[in-house]
């Protein structure tokens, strides 16, 4: 009997940063066009294995790894994610990689184009060719429709919104010939659970075709759906390797962790008695976010509350804290604690002691070149003239007591990180999340908004951050706006949730409200609901 032919063979892989140990004695195989789920917690070591696997400068700029790693039985040593690509290994990563300016169609086929041969390029070589724009636009036509997405290949990928960009990630890799291998990192993350679905459908169609992918993703039921095998990473070592039978989401979140249990935040706040005094009143809210504007909401958020904002992808659900800010532009009227705010001054908005923790964590919410204690205390120190004392009559920063403020943050946030100097940019993205969420902590707002604050994260650390946030809701009394694309999270901590459709507020339910109720105000059906609720 001829033995199975493995597409991947990892054997014995370990790695090291320093004197910390990030992966273990690592071993599993994949077999082609099988597709393994790849679970554990926020630097657990997924994205350091995925780094050495697509070959990433920063395993070889810090003394390579331990073990070897096979593709179709042979051993590759990959100095660079170009080696990857061109031995048929794709990945999609949880940031996105794409140029704003360009159309999707171009996004996609990049340093892949097809050309049009011309006199020059016959004489002096194929960098003279021309690109052909329309046979560009069909190939990457194609992919989409692999996908099964609706995407115009001609749109402006900064005008898209925020899932549409992943779909494009995926389609560019699997425009390239002979892909063979596809690393999937969080792709369902900023998806809607539509187009979720969508995608399942679509890496079920690939894996018939013959190409292997590895999926991870913090959504277990995804893994369920869509893996062969379930791999479970905790604290840099294997701890499961399974076959998907009969597994359950409450069993590997068991794995993940090293404890049984879910979610500690589960108990709604049945019964409690929120304060009617509005804090925050929002009239005809106008914003124009790509992909998210909102055209006339009209919200009153009251003081002590945690008040959740759900909605679909696109609907405007993001739109509402980024105009409040300054992110994008603003029209309406928003008055808090009685007094109306300068739309679109966001030092003065911040002054007022409001707070935002963005959803795009890379591009608004870190310094990702300066170290973890700089990112949790600068905003603070700009903004109220905190961590700074005086010599001689002069202002200087304080700069350990920063450290020593950041130090609290990370041990009851549970950041992983080598200490306070590392550079925030070398963090896993849920490690990055709760840097956003301290700094925005550290400012002792008196109203938090928090967009997606748990996008990417693992089961325990979400854990950690909803407690936090109601924890500084009970004890310091802040007044919490938390957007979510997780309804369930918004039911768990939230005493009512407001729901947006096409840029307007669609209705208000209590936490406590049957899911039913809001899956009808997300599809802009009406709902009997009390505006107070």
């Amino acid at each position: 009997m001829v033995a199975q032919q493995y597409r991947m063979e990892v054997r014995n892989v370990g790695k090291r940063f320093g004197e910390n140990l990030v992966l273990k004695n690592v071993n599993f195989n994949l077999k082609p066009g099988e597709i393994i789920g790849l679970v554990g917690e926020n630097g657990a070591g997924k994205s350091t294995l995925m780094n050495i696997i697509f070959g990433m400068e920063v395993i070889q700029e810090t003394g390579g790894y331990e073990g070897e790693i096979l593709l179709d039985g042979e051993p590759i040593h990959f100095k660079s994610p170009i080696d990857a690509l061109e031995s048929g290994i794709g990945m999609v990563h949880q940031e996105f990689n794409l140029i704003p300016g360009f159309t999707a169609a171009e996004n996609i086929t990049f340093n892949m184009e097809r050309t049009k041969s011309s006199v020059i390029s016959q004489v002096f070589g194929k960098k003279y060719a021309t690109i052909d724009t329309e046979e560009n636009i069909v190939l990457s036509g194609e992919s989409l429709d692999r996908l099964g997405v609706d995407i115009n290949p001609r749109g402006l990928v900064s005008e898209m919104p925020v899932g549409h960009k992943q779909f494009i990630e995926i389609a560019r890799e699997i425009t390239r010939e002979d892909v063979k291998l596809l690393i999937m990192d969080e792709p369902t993350a900023v998806l809607t659970e539509t187009e979720a679905d969508q995608l399942m459908r679509a890496l079920k169609r690939l894996s018939e075709q013959g190409i292997s992918i590895i999926f991870i993703s913090h959504r277990l039921r995804e893994i369920l759906t869509i893996c062969n095998t379930v791999v479970v990473l905790r604290d840099g070592e294997i701890v499961e390797n399974r076959e998907n039978r009969d597994l359950s989401v409450d069993q590997i979140a068991a794995w993940m962790v090293g404890r049984s249990g879910g979610m500690v935040a589960s108990e709604k706040k049945k019964g409690r008695e929120c304060s009617k005094d509005v804090v925050m009143k929002i009239r005809n809210l106008a914003v124009d976010m790509p992909g998210e504007q909102v055209y006339d909401v009209n919200l009153d958020i009251y003081d002590g509350e945690i008040l959740g904002i759900a909605g679909l992808a696109g609907q405007g659900k993001l739109g509402i804290a980024n105009g409040i800010l300054g992110t994008y532009p603003v029209a309406g009227e928003v008055e808090f604690q009685g007094k109306p705010l300068e739309l679109g001054n966001t030092h003065k908005i911040l002054q007022s002691k409001i707070a935002f923790v963005s959803e795009d964590r890379r591009g608004v919410g870190l310094l990702l070149e300066e170290p973890i204690y700089w990112n949790i205390s600068f905003n603070a120190m700009q903004i109220q003239n905190k961590f700074t004392k005086k010599v001689l009559g002069f202002k200087f920063r304080d700069e350990a007591e920063m450290k020593r403020v950041s130090q609290e943050y990370i041990e009851s946030l549970a950041i992983k990180t080598t200490g306070s100097d590392q550079r925030a940019g070398n963090l896993s993205g849920g490690n990055q999340q709760k840097v956003c969420l301290a700094k925005a902590l550290c400012m002792d707002p008196d109203l938090l908004f928090v967009s997606e604050p748990t996008r990417g994260i693992d089961i325990g650390a979400k854990e950690l951050v909803l407690e936090s946030l109601e924890k500084i809701n009970d004890e310091e009394k802040t007044t919490i706006v938390m957007i979510s694309s997780e309804l369930e999270e918004l039911r768990s901590i939230c005493d009512r949730i407001a729901v947006i459709c096409e840029g307007k507020i669609a209705g208000i339910l209590s936490a406590t409200a049957p899911a039913a109720q809001f899956g009808l105000l997300m599809s802009g059906e009406e709902v009997e609901v009390a505006q107070g609720a």
